[in-house]
């Protein structure tokens, strides 16, 4: 009897990978709805989890390096609440260039991701705040961004996987295809499309294209996370969530996707309506 035909390994991590999709989904559609400080906790942890990953990783789980960031994370998430987009982002500065000395003189040849971090978990924090606190469009925008997100990851692991092709970035990214980038574009389309029908939102064309861009957004996200990661040598950021790796791999497109949709919604609106900026085109 000859030997059996090799399993085909495409698709040996989509079932925990679903699975665990399954379990957080849920849990996290259900405290946007409900908002308010629960909201805002809820992003204080995930930035908190993604600040300690970084840290992990960048700077070698320095005690004090965690605590810069994750005071940066907590304040993204939470002092807009009390003294305004202004007075966070300030603080936020004042962390990352304490963080930055420090790593200068613990370590003067490391790497300029040494300097990257305290921004990087702290202000995709005060994009998502941004975005849910607006009165009217808060809920929806969030919902948008993270539905948005999920089709494009979505679209895109299953066109990678079953048209496979030439490699978008093989010295980043090895998996990564321009099929899959592709698919990430159709799949936000389609996710924008579906929302906007549902929502019943005007100039759907403009809705649509704003949405691809940002598939476009949402895959650099994840290349700036998977560049990083082959510096250090590592495969995933953590191993908190089955299938997916750490916070960093599960949030690296939504937090690229999040600060572009705020900074677009607050340039066409103001701070304070970046939902509606965002959504109503």
């Amino acid at each position: 009897m000859g030997a059996p035909p090799p399993a085909d390994t495409r698709w040996e991590d989509l079932g925990v990978r679903a699975l665990s999709a399954a379990v957080l989904i849920p849990a996290v559609l259900a405290d946007v709805w409900v908002g308010g400080i629960w909201f805002h906790l809820f992003i204080a942890l995930i930035a908190v989890l993604m600040a300690q990953e970084w840290v992990n990783i960048v700077h070698r789980a320095d005690p004090l390096q965690f605590a810069l960031h994750a005071a940066g994370a907590m304040c993204g998430a939470l002092l807009p609440l009390d003294i305004g987009l202004g007075g966070g982002l300030l603080t936020i500065g004042a962390l990352a260039i304490i963080s930055a000395v420090l790593a200068r003189v613990r370590h003067p040849h490391g790497s300029i991701w040494r300097y990257c971090g305290v921004v990087y978990v702290a202000v995709p924090a005060i994009a998502l705040v941004l975005l849910r606190e607006d009165p009217n469009y808060g809920i929806a925008a969030i919902i948008f961004v993270m539905v948005m997100v999920w089709a494009a990851d979505t679209f895109a692991y299953f066109f990678g996987r079953i048209l496979g092709g030439p490699k978008l970035a093989p010295r980043i990214s090895p998996k990564k295809t321009w099929a899959g980038l592709g698919g990430a574009v159709v799949g936000s389309a389609i996710a924008a499309l579906g929302i906007g029908l549902t929502l019943g939102l005007p100039s759907m064309t403009w809705l649509v294209g704003v949405a691809a861009t940002l598939a476009l957004v949402e895959q650099g996200g994840d290349l700036f996370k998977s560049a990083m990661k082959r510096h250090y040598g590592v495969k995933d950021s953590g191993n908190l969530i089955p299938g997916h790796g750490g916070i960093i791999d599960r949030v690296d497109g939504l937090v690229a996707v999040a600060t572009a949709g705020a900074i677009i919604g607050a340039w066409r609106a103001d701070w304070g309506h970046a939902g509606a900026g965002l959504l109503l085109w």
